[in-house]
């Protein structure tokens, strides 16, 4: 290892940082190239919310264990005990369910470090211990072929890498990275560590621009490799990462399938963004998550290798989305067929496919867009995502989950206990482990605060300790109170996001618009004093000597919103959603005579908001005067409108709803 690795190295073991990303354990003051905004760790962050804290409790309680338990029930841990030689039998289930038990064991990891609890621990290390075993001696890790080499499952490919668009042999490596890694930083346990290095390191004797030529099916293996760079300092992790992305969109590399064959669709390079190299993508096209795992890969590979080409590249596709393929929810990938982005502003409702792991993965990319560029537009859409589309995945009882969201329902669609792709739940786990990552960044000079959440952070700033108490209601109450208290006085600046929506914008882009008037006015005060609201690229920047005991006060104006669409939207023409503050609403059934879809909410009917501390779990709802229209005689009558926020809806038992209701009957 050269000096620099030996100094990145050294630099990633220490756990007493500054300002840092919820990815490692660096000090900022490194000196080779990385994001220059860095999140405050979730480890460093304590949630009290009543909003997010009881969605946190039952992640921890039931969710993890629960993918544990399925995954031993479903075969997918015996896969390693076949392979491993532990025990006799098939291969089970699909090519790549070796990425459900990674993924669980990175999401149990990120509740480890804040949650001791050696039985968990000794869960993992005991999986950990039949991974090791299911690996072959020079590294390579793939149940699917191990178990049975000459007969490999189904669209593994006959030898090691001869079929990667459909294997997903990478796919599934790049999850067994961010495991391990996630694992190492909460225990200091090198056991899954080691195996994700050796993995790598045979990556990195097979492929490259004089080795062996090819590029990942499902995009993911980039990004491992960039959270393997961070703690490892090994460049030829990053430089692997570089070389995956640069080979799209020069070749076709694959198999050419009938179309009666179940993998017909992997001929598209569209589906696989393929068709162009990524430096000349414009437009977001093909399978929703692999392209946003991308997306998010190249702003890796832009800030660890300064290469500002990928975060340019990066942003061109992000004002793509936003301007034309996003769903109010912050959903994304309109077609089901393909679990794909459709044409420009083809956003179906009731057919939406907007995936769980899509929602996650592009929470995952605005967050990156953040930390690259410092706007907050891009915490403005994170905020749509979290609140709505995201969780909207995962019931009430942490053991029921949506794989698509669609913004309307007949009825007939509910959440599964699991799924033979189970993709969806260990993402939302492992987003919802390390969701306090996400409130606070800072740079050299600043302190971000993103999200508006109940919480206190503690962290080293500025050479200094700073703590950061937030008390709020939010999102059913809009006044938030801030304490900084640094230990020390240190002259910084306080970044204080002012989210779109009370800047009068659903949404960045102009996809969507409000049909009210002007937001009410915000008002902030620094020390009871009254502060002129200046926004400068989503922020107010507070500037001054911070001492201990300053106190932020916020009130935003959380008003009821009516929503339209972009007349180019054409299934949203003559329609209207409803929002307050970030939270979208729908109607329930349940709540409106049985039926949803036939509900009309003309434009000067008024609406009020109320909090219901009995209703799922404490949950402020949106009530009024509106129509339902007769499905067979077409006649009105008057309906009273109860409106729930939609990432509650279906935890009552399946019934018609719709996010976007009728104008005018």
């Amino acid at each position: 290892m050269n000096k620099r690795g030996l100094l990145i190295l050294v630099s990633s073991l220490f756990l007493i940082v500054s300002c840092t990303s919820t990815e490692q354990n660096q000090d900022t003051s490194k000196k080779f190239p990385d994001y220059s905004i860095q999140a405050v760790n979730y480890w460093q962050v304590k949630v009290t919310d009543d909003f997010w804290g009881p969605r946190m409790e039952t992640n921890r309680l039931m969710t993890i264990p629960y993918l544990f338990r399925m995954n031993e029930e479903t075969g997918r841990v015996d896969n390693f005990r076949i392979a491993a030689g532990l025990k006799t039998g098939r291969h089970t289930g699909k090519r790549y369910n070796d990425s459900d038990v990674y993924k669980a064991i990175e999401a149990a990891a990120y509740t480890l470090k804040n949650y001791p609890d050696s039985k968990l621990k000794k869960q993992i290390d005991d999986l950990a211990a039949i991974i090791a075993r299911a690996q072959e001696p020079d590294g390579y890790l793939y149940t699917a072929r191990t178990i049975e080499p000459k007969k490999p499952a189904p669209g593994s490919g006959q030898e090691r890498w001869s079929n990667l668009r459909i294997s997903h042999e990478l796919y599934n490596l790049g999850h067994l990275y961010e495991a391990a890694v996630a694992y190492y930083q909460a225990t200091g346990e090198k056991n899954l560590l080691n195996l994700a290095i050796k993995s790598a390191n045979l990556l990195v004797r097979t492929f490259g621009p004089d080795k062996r030529r090819a590029f990942p099916g499902h995009q993911e293996i980039e990004i491992g490799l960039a959270r393997l760079y961070r703690v490892t300092g090994n460049e030829d992790y990053l430089k692997l990462a570089r070389f995956f992305l640069d080979e799209r969109g020069h070749y076709h590399d694959g198999e050419v399938f009938a179309k009666d064959s179940p993998f017909y669709i992997y001929n598209s390079e569209e589906y696989l963004q393929n068709h162009l190299p990524v430096l000349q993508q414009t437009e977001a096209v093909g399978h929703a998550v692999r392209a946003v795992y991308m997306y998010r890969a190249m702003l890796e590979v832009a800030a660890l290798g300064n290469s500002p080409e990928y975060a340019r590249a990066s942003e061109k596709l992000w004002e793509n989305v936003v301007n034309k393929k996003l769903y109010l929810t912050g959903g994304i990938g309109s077609t089901g067929e393909y679990e794909a982005f459709g044409a420009d502003y083809e956003l179906p409702n009731e057919q939406a496919y907007a995936e769980t792991c899509a929602a996650v993965g592009n929470a995952f990319w605005n967050q990156c867009l953040f930390q690259s560029e410092g706007d907050g537009k891009y915490i403005d859409v994170l905020e749509r995502i979290i609140y709505n589309g995201l969780l909207a995945g995962v019931g009430l009882s942490g053991d029921k989950f949506f794989y698509q969201n669609p913004l309307a329902s007949r009825g007939k669609y509910e959440r599964s206990n699991w799924f033979e792709v189970a993709c969806c739940p260990a993402n939302a786990a492992r987003f919802l482990a390390t969701f306090p990552g996400y409130i606070y960044a800072c740079s050299e000079e600043e302190v971000f605060i993103n999200l508006f959440v109940k919480s206190t952070a503690n962290f080293e700033f500025k050479k200094t300790e700073l703590e950061i108490i937030q008390e709020t209601k939010y999102p059913w109450f809009g006044s938030v109170k801030i304490g900084i208290n640094p230990k020390r006085v240190r002259e910084f600046t306080v970044c204080l996001r002012i989210p779109g929506w009370a800047q009068h914008q659903p949404l960045p882009g102009y996809l969507y618009s409000y049909l009210d008037g002007e937001s009410g006015q915000i008002m902030v005060r620094l020390n009871r004093k009254l502060l002129p609201v200046k926004v400068e690229r989503g922020y107010l920047r507070l500037t001054r000597k911070w001492k201990n005991g300053d106190v932020i006060e916020i009130l935003f104006p959380l008003e009821i919103k009516r929503v339209v669409a972009s007349e180019q939207v054409a299934e949203d023409r003559g329609k209207v959603a409803v929002e307050r503050g970030p939270i979208v609403y729908c109607a329930e059934g349940r709540d409106n005579g049985g039926t949803a879809l036939n509900l009309v909410l003309p434009d000067g009917a008024k609406l009020q908001s109320w909090y219901r501390n009995d209703l799922l779990g404490g949950a402020g709802v949106v009530t009024g005067q509106g129509l339902a229209v007769d499905e067979q005689t077409r006649e009105t009558r008057k309906q009273n409108l109860f409106l729930i926020p939609y990432c509650l809806w279906a935890n009552r038992g399946p019934w018609e709803m719709a996010v976007w209701l009728i104008r005018q009957p």
